[in-house]
């Protein structure tokens, strides 16, 4: 089940660099494309820096989630674990109840199960 817990935790975290990469450098070209009807195409210039912004906070929890996975002492690796998928957990809850349901489906249910995993397993 560990093993199981520890590959939910790296699909997370690549989900949140990945969100990292489209927010922060990819916000006028990819961006427009995935935000399609969310977000006016004449909006995506203007709001780059904030896209930017939540690109890096996105990967802040990439990094926490993936430094995770390297701390040996097995009780310490699982509480930050739990920190990091937390916050996911509730960042895609707000965003899913702000912006977009489809944004609880993409990120908050996937933190939920690798959590539910990390739980498991402990």
């Amino acid at each position: 089940m560990q093993i199981l817990a520890k590959i939910a935790i790296v699909l997370v975290a690549v989900e949140h660099l990945y969100i990292l990469y489209l927010e922060m450098f990819a916000w006028e070209t990819l961006g427009k494309k995935t935000f399609k009807g969310s977000l006016p195409d004449e909006l995506f210039k203007p709001t780059k820096t904030l896209a930017a912004n939540q690109g890096l906070y996105n990967g802040f929890l990439a990094a926490g989630l993936l430094w995770s996975l390297t701390v040996s002492e097995p009780e310490w690796s699982s509480k930050i674990a739990i920190f990091f998928l937390s916050c996911v957990i509730v960042a895609g809850a707000y965003g899913a109840f702000s912006a977009s349901k489809k944004i609880w489906f993409v990120q908050g249910l996937p933190a939920l199960i690798a959590l539910g995993l990390v739980l498991w397993s402990h």
